[in-house]
């Protein structure tokens, strides 16, 4: 039994992975999915860490998911519980002393999103949640909170990548990261060929079961399943 440690992303809370949740569970393994202090104003990457280590307890054989700008604290918790394997999905992958709010453009996802047309969906419903049934995706964006401007402009404090085996799980359909621009930032910053799964942004919402399977997969050593 593993105790998966879900890190939501930017702007969101640990109710987006409950589907999630009941499928890893019904799996025979626990899960942790806290909210980090993103809605204070003043809170730093310590403080998102320190939320997410303080939920684990004393849980071991760790697997840490992070997904989008979650993706910036799941090494951090990975790197000092010495997690057993580190996932991220759709995640802005970090470099060391990299600030988020650089991240956009020192990685090119601007332009990446500009040329696939990306950057002119303004509406949500059609850039994050356009596979998720909509009552799911209206609770969604009903449970949305700010976002803190302290952790934007801190440099990304790991000097390299933890020493823990990692995943990356690119998202098919993704309609607000390009799903190339993430197939060549994983190569180019984790030396990796990720992983894919059919889905949009928020497949935790909108293929939980599928999400959950290739999840527990990595446990196993098993190749992961094509996205469909």
């Amino acid at each position: 039994m593993a105790t998966f440690v879900l890190i939501h992303g930017g702007g969101d809370s640990g109710w987006a992975w409950h589907l999630l949740e009941a499928e890893l569970r019904a799996r025979g393994h626990e899960t942790v999915a806290p909210d980090l202090p993103s809605d204070q104003p003043s809170a730093g990457f310590a403080d998102y860490a320190d939320a997410v280590v303080g939920a684990i307890g004393e849980r071991r054989d760790l697997v840490v998911v992070g997904h989008s700008y979650g993706a910036f604290t799941a090494p951090l918790v990975a790197d000092r519980l010495s997690a057993s394997h580190l996932v991220l999905l759709a995640g802005m992958i970090p470099a060391p002393g990299e600030r988020p709010d650089d991240w956009w453009e020192t990685t090119g996802c601007n332009r990446a999103r500009e040329a696939a047309g990306l950057s002119a969906i303004e509406d949500p419903f059609e850039s994050f949640y356009h596979d998720v049934p909509r009552g799911l995706a209206e609770e969604a964006m009903h449970r949305e909170r700010e976002e803190s401007s302290q952790v934007g402009s801190e440099p990304w404090p790991l000097a390299a990548w933890p020493d823990v085996p990692t995943k990356f799980i690119v998202c098919e359909d993704d309609r607000f990261f390009p799903p190339e621009f993430f197939r060549g930032l994983a190569r180019a910053r984790l030396g990796i060929v990720p992983d894919e799964i059919g889905g949009g942004h928020c497949v935790a919402l909108s293929r939980s079961k599928e999400l959950a399977d290739l999840l527990v997969g990595y446990l196993h050593g098993e190749p992961p399943t094509e996205g469909d």
